[in-house]
């Protein structure tokens, strides 16, 4: 029954700033991203719908970022759902236009018809005064200003390592509330999730279905099978629940209402200490990456 899908029925993981955050929230990049910057004002309409879809299921986490090319999508499926604005909560990013954060959140609001975002995240770490006119301290600076303007409940960061993160910390007055990161089986990323879990800053995984999507051959083949038919849940679910489990948030995305419900009842699966510890250590050795690669951790 549909029921079962509502927001209150909903897992929700806390901040470190007092806010909430649905646990599981529905991406507007990957599939959907628009890499000719000239076709960004132009609406997709099968997006708009999928959001809508995915909002009457109960995904009231929506994620997109400047950089995707989406917001206008986003802004358009929330107009046209007719929920109150409260009751969805809302990411965006900035990285192209981090030299002026303060407008890039100005700019993205106006795309999507909002007056304030849920959480603003700086999508990546690879800036400084010399390639983008502006230092990692000072764009932080400015999200704080954001934070305490209203413009954003909560501020947070995406793809940073352990170093950059302890960059961060010695000058941020307010600490992040997220680190949006690649992570799965194959990308455990454990140094980063230790560090943050020692700062109370709450991890957020994107490509969560690697293993499956990207690595469908790979040794958590047979693993996920078994695991699927002695539980009588699917591969997709079991992988959600490794990361949901470990107190994690989670960043997915599919047009099928079908898979999107098969997503949501996730939230309610509980697996073993063997299982989780299972996975983890079968999957480990792989270590798959599909965005953000040595080229880009380079910088």
């Amino acid at each position: 029954m549909r029921s079962v899908l509502r927001k209150e029925n909903m897992n929700s993981v806390a901040l470190n700033d007092g806010t909430s955050i649905p646990c599981i929230g529905i991406g507007s990049g990957t599939a959907w991203f628009k890499t000719d910057v000239s076709t960004h004002s132009i609406i997709n309409r099968e997006l708009v719908d999928s959001v809508k879809s995915a909002l009457s299921l109960g995904f009231y986490h929506i994620d997109t970022a400047e950089g995707y090319g989406t917001e206008g999508e986003i802004g358009a499926a929330i107009k046209e759902s007719g929920l109150p604005r409260e009751k969805i909560f809302v990411t965006t990013k900035v990285f192209k236009n981090i030299k002026d954060p303060k407008q890039a959140l100005e700019n993205s609001l106006a795309k999507m018809g909002l007056d304030y975002v849920d959480l603003y995240l700086i999508h990546a770490p690879f800036f400084s005064v010399e390639k983008s006119g502006i230092s990692p301290s000072d764009a932080w600076k400015a999200l704080e200003e954001l934070k305490k303007e209203g413009k954003t409940k909560s501020i947070g960061v995406s793809n940073y390592r352990v170093s950059d993160l302890k960059s961060l910390l010695t000058y941020a007055k307010i600490k992040p509330s997220v680190n949006q990161i690649e992570l799965n089986p194959y990308l455990p990323q454990q140094e980063i999730v230790d560090f943050c879990k020692e700062n109370d800053i709450k991890v957020e995984c994107y490509t969560p279905l690697a293993p499956i999507v990207h690595v469908p051959d790979g040794p958590l083949s047979p693993v996920l099978s078994e695991m699927s038919s002695r539980l009588g849940k699917t591969p997709a679910q079991i992988l959600f629940a490794w990361s949901l489990q470990q107190g994690r948030i989670i960043v997915t995305t599919s047009s099928k209402e079908e898979r999107l419900k098969e997503y949501l009842e996730a939230a309610s699966i509980k697996l073993s200490e063997e299982d989780i510890q299972k996975i983890s250590t079968v999957g480990k050795p792989v270590q798959f990456r599909k965005f953000w690669t040595k080229e880009d951790w380079s910088q």
